[in-house]
């Protein structure tokens, strides 16, 4: 009986089985990347808002204080979008009469809330407390960024599990003394690690094991 196939369709086999298990792991890899990207995670995206608030004016130019607007922080999970009355505490002073800022006028004048978008939004099914962080060192910066040189705000991290695993797996790299949780540009003084280990100590923060269960975040 004559030979049905080439002699070459042996090597031709092998090296489309080769083929397919190369393009199956470039398309994991590219899946893999593509959902880290900024693209997917919205980080780094500015959020367009119904009025361009500057926080690098208003805390990098005025030396304005985080807690100042965002009052519930250290005692609730909800950092808080402040009401329009701290608006209004400046602004029933000053550039009373700007286009800009009529959201603003108009939502004190009539008792309306002013349509924030959400910059920083968690899926339902994590639970976070910005309290907890607060009072454990982590300061506004580690997860927000330099807002105090974001003229626009956006989304600084990818607030993906494995960003928080990170932190959570290694505390000491990130908390900081309480004194210094709102301050921008913080640097240590001293080795991050060695001050970090001692404030996980003095903070009781819990261990990596605890802090790394799935219950910790998903309740």
């Amino acid at each position: 009986m004559s030979q049905i196939f080439h002699h070459t369709a042996n090597y031709i086999a092998k090296m489309s089985l080769v083929l397919l298990a190369a393009l199956l792991l470039f398309a994991g890899w590219v899946m893999d990347r593509g959902s880290r990207s900024d693209f997917v995670t919205r980080a780094e995206m500015v959020r367009e808002q119904p009025v361009p608030f500057s926080h690098a004016h208003h805390v990098g130019g005025m030396g304005l204080d985080c807690r100042y607007c965002h009052t519930s922080v250290e005692k609730s999970s909800f950092a808080n979008i402040p009401p329009t009355k701290i608006c209004m505490n400046c602004h029933s002073q000053i550039w009373l009469t700007s286009p800009t800022l009529e959201p603003v006028r108009a939502s004190f004048r009539d008792n309306t809330s002013i349509r924030w978008t959400r910059v920083h939004d968690l899926p339902d099914f994590v639970y976070f407390n910005h309290s907890i962080h607060v009072a454990k060192g982590v300061g506004c910066e580690t997860c927000h960024g330099r807002v105090d040189k974001m003229a626009l705000t956006w989304q600084q991290n990818s607030l993906q599990m494995e960003w928080c695993l990170n932190c959570h797996r290694n505390p000491e790299r990130y908390v900081r003394p309480r004194e210094f949780i709102t301050t921008m540009g913080y640097q240590p003084a001293g080795d991050q690690e060695e001050i970090g280990r001692k404030l996980v100590a003095e903070y009781h923060i819990q261990n990596p094991r605890t802090l790394t269960s799935c219950n910790t975040c998903h309740r």
